[in-house]
């Protein structure tokens, strides 16, 4: 098969990063090292992809422990087709893979067992930007999507309550929350979060769990008591919320970044009592079970883009090779909305 290439040199080297230490506690610039890896001539059914975006998600510190030391870190990018011998990825389209930290990746398209969706075609997004494909209208925009509607089915006039709530899946959560007609608390770290997430994105109520008393804000802002809660963070915050819930309340459980650091096992209270006596519905997920249904969620998220019920925000790093530094600040809340790596 003939290799389309486009108008430019072909690299004959990508920079990559690769996993050198395990992390203990907070990441270190130092687990993680830079390397250069020789790309070598296209396969038959192969093509070659140029990072152009690159994502950084809290899941990546958990899943980092299924890799061997020297394998490229983990995570998704958007990338260009430079080079084709695989006509279903022509030069010169975008798409989404999960190829790790790396510029350049050679490539079949085939999914493998630990990606979320594997490579995909970016559809039209019209004026918006293609990094959207790595948090409203991807990965993280589906998480929200599917977790929300899908496991804790918001009803009008319902009270929601998400936590980490200014990031990328957490204020897409609160903003599709108050589409479908819902009151909406977020909960994050800072008073500018705050009042990105009430002035702009149309939270109800915000809740700063370093400096308020999260119980009695709850009994302020919930007095009729909370009947959906999305779950980032877990731990006590998490315990807490759900003391607050009325029976029959749903629990959509995304992740517990509160732990993500911490050098040992974390000791909470137990939440079974909880579960019980307010005979509650939780659940845990993993978005890739709706991959039959990805663009269905990508395709309703921008046309709310579109109509203005959905307002997205980037915290934007210049540099791949500032990679870690933009991994390490998300987990030090810095990032509004999706953390992303501009190559």
């Amino acid at each position: 098969m003939s290799s389309q290439i486009a108008n430019t040199a072909r690299p004959s080297s990508a920079k990559v990063f690769t996993l050198v230490k395990r992390f203990e506690g907070l990441p270190k610039e130092t687990d993680l090292k830079l390397e250069e890896e020789e790309l070598p001539p296209l396969k038959d059914g192969e093509f070659l992809a140029e990072a152009v975006y690159l994502s950084v998600d809290p899941y990546m510190r958990g899943q980092s422990a299924r890799l061997e030391f020297g394998e490229t870190f983990i995570g998704s990018q958007v990338a260009k087709i430079i080079e084709s011998k695989n006509p279903k990825f022509p030069v010169g389209i975008h798409v989404v893979g999960e190829f790790g930290w790396r510029t350049h990746t050679i490539s079949t398209g085939e999914k493998k067992p630990r990606d979320f969706a594997g490579v995909w075609l970016i559809p039209d997004f019209g004026e918006l930007p293609l990094s959207l494909a790595l948090g409203m209208l991807g990965m993280p925009g589906n998480t929200a999507h599917f977790g929300l509607l899908e496991l804790c089915q918001p009803k009008p006039g319902e009270t929601v309550v998400v936590t980490g709530a200014g990031g990328a899946v957490g204020s897409t959560v609160g903003q599709i929350a108050k589409i479908k007609g819902c009151k909406v608390i977020g909960v994050a770290g800072s008073d500018e979060k705050g009042k990105w997430l009430m002035e702009d994105l149309g939270f109800d109520h915000f809740i700063n769990y370093k400096t308020d008393d999260v119980r009695q804000k709850l009994k302020e802002y919930a007095p009729n008591g909370v009947d959906c809660y999305f779950d980032n963070v877990g731990g006590e915050i998490s315990n807490t919320i759900m003391s607050s819930m009325n029976t029959f309340g749903r629990i959509s459980v995304c992740g517990a970044i509160s732990a993500s650091n911490e050098k040992s096992t974390p000791k909470a209270s137990i939440v079974q009592l909880l579960l019980v006596g307010h005979e509650l519905k939780m659940r845990g997920f993993l978005v890739n079970r709706w991959i039959k249904r990805w663009f269905e969620g990508i395709e309703q998220n921008k046309t709310w883009i579109q109509e203005g019920k959905l307002k997205y925000r980037e915290t934007v790093t210049e540099g791949f090779e500032n990679m870690p530094k933009a991994f390490i600040d998300m987990f030090n809340g810095v990032n509004f909305g999706k953390a992303i790596v501009k190559v």
